[in-house]
């Protein structure tokens, strides 16, 4: 189900967005459309600042971990034996009283 929407700009940016509308070859409507698609995406997979900002304050930190081939080594040896702790029994089905 599409609606209207009505937006007031002035004649100056209706004027630019005309001449980006037709350089696209688009109808204004279509242009602005893609425009509001495009800002919906950029939101939707987050600001690339914030992210690089988040990875670097992580990096800042250290924490103790134990020598790589040592570490590997052991997930190799936790793969290979399986879980140390069985999975939980499976629900038992309750028979009618």
């Amino acid at each position: 189900m599409s609606n209207w929407l009505q937006v007031l700009i002035n004649e100056r940016d209706l004027d630019e967005i005309r001449r980006l509308a037709k350089r696209e070859r688009l109808t204004v409507a279509d242009w602005v459309r893609r425009a509001l698609d495009e800002v919906k995406r950029r939101r939707a997979s987050g600001d690339a600042a914030k992210k690089v900002a988040s990875i670097r304050a992580a990096a800042r930190h250290e924490f103790p971990a134990g020598d790589i081939d040592s570490m590997l080594e052991e997930i190799k040896r936790g793969v290979v034996a399986g879980p140390s702790v069985p999975p939980p029994a499976a629900p038992q089905a309750r028979r009618a009283p």
